[in-house]
């Protein structure tokens, strides 16, 4: 068994080296690399991205971060393309294979058959005079110095160039095609992500109701009507004027101040200039307003005019914090 520093440093060396390797590629990043980002700009069909064991996991990664980013993409199996599955490329699709030899029997059955099927054929190869390398249009160098693996076996500094390389043309094509935040919501409506970037403050005010109060209303009323939405807070609103809020921290600091009560009303204890979002922002917006001001409850607004209220909570609910 290795001692606690022996496996932290085989840790650290791992690191090293393959972030070495990751600063090697900004040299290999020459005139194919933007051919292909020109290529898939331009393209009118998809990217098929293909290849055969880890570097098969990879090209599934770029796939699926190439869909997330405004480029078509599918991945196809080298293995399973030369048993059929050939039929997924289309006359305007552009192929791009991943390997690290750019030798193994499956590319080289598969290479001189994807020269028939498309009209563009990319290399993301660690062997710059490997077979697959000398029959692809482009080719986008990700050669490593060894594996991070002791044996230099396993894919390790190999397949983390893949992926970055795969990372970099995808970022460049979003760049060059200004895909904004809201094009990424699109394509990720689901989970947290999603939600940041298309939920709206009032898709959870909705839910919480208008609590409010007039100016003269009791302190009584006021307390129960903040008990009623269990928000910790109220609008005092005046001919559909918003003119203050009331929080749990607002009745807490009256009873310290003041013996007598019944005399009271709203417009004696509230904050006078309330924290607002207007209800069409989005509802991450509404988190950092709380974060920077401390507080857990905002005030939604619509045309000027009280709309309803958004607290901590309904974030924590969306789990979208």
């Amino acid at each position: 068994m290795k001692s606690n520093s022996e496996i932290k440093n085989i840790a650290i060396n791992v690191l090293t080296q393959e972030a070495d390797a990751l600063n090697k590629l900004t040299e290999r990043i020459g005139s194919d690399f933007i051919a292909v980002v020109e290529a898939i700009l331009g393209l009118k069909g998809r990217v098929v991205v293909t290849g055969v064991g880890k570097s098969a996991i990879i090209a599934q990664k770029i796939v699926a971060t190439l869909n997330s980013t405004g480029t078509p993409a599918i991945f196809m199996h080298a293995a399973d393309a030369i048993h059929g599955d050939l039929g997924i490329i289309q006359a305007e699709d552009l192929v791009m294979a991943v390997s690290k030899s750019g030798n193994t029997p499956e590319i080289r059955v598969l290479v001189p058959l994807l020269r028939q099927t498309s009209s563009q054929f990319v290399a993301i190869v660690g062997n710059t005079r490997s077979y697959l390398a000398q029959h692809a249009d482009f080719v986008l160098d990700t050669t490593v110095d060894k594996e991070a693996c002791p044996h230099n076996l396993a894919p390790t500094t190999s397949t983390t160039a893949q992926l970055a390389m795969g990372d970099a043309l995808a970022v460049c094509l979003l760049e060059c095609r200004q895909f904004s935040d809201r094009d990424f919501a699109r394509y990720h409506p689901g989970g947290a992500l999603g939600k940041r970037l298309y939920l709206k403050v009032s898709d959870l005010s909705a839910q919480n109701g208008r609590p409010s109060v007039q100016p003269d209303a009791s302190v009584r009323e006021v307390i129960v009507t903040i008990t009623q939405h269990r928000l910790g807070a109220v609008a005092v609103v005046a001919n559909q004027n918003l003119i203050g809020i009331i929080t749990d921290g607002d009745i807490r600091r009256m009873l310290e101040n003041h013996q007598q009560i019944d005399q009271l009303h709203a417009k004696d204890i509230m904050g006078r200039s309330p924290k607002t979002i207007d209800r069409n922002e989005l509802a991450i917006n509404a988190f950092t307003i709380m974060r920077e001001n401390n507080i857990t409850q905002l005030l939604v607004i619509h045309n000027q005019s009280y709309d309803g209220i958004v607290h901590l909570h309904d974030l924590l609910k969306e789990g979208i914090i």
